[in-house]
């Protein structure tokens, strides 16, 4: 399996990639943050708006969640 710089994986996943990848700079799409499946990269990818990720990223990292 290829991996691209620019593209990173969590820090939770370990060693299996059981996990998502995730760009979050792209030129070709700015604003948008990019993210797939860590185990089989050739599938279709998630996009959504940064604000909307930076939400999601907020909620998951709140501890009481």
């Amino acid at each position: 399996m290829t991996r691209q710089s620019d593209w990173h994986i969590s820090s939770y996943s370990g060693s299996n990639d059981n996990c998502v990848e995730v760009k979050v700079a792209d030129a070709g799409l700015p604003g948008v943050v990019r993210a797939r499946d860590s185990k089989d990269i050739s599938l279709p990818e998630v996009r959504v708006p940064a604000a909307a990720w930076g939400v999601f990223v907020a909620y998951v990292s709140d501890p009481e969640v």
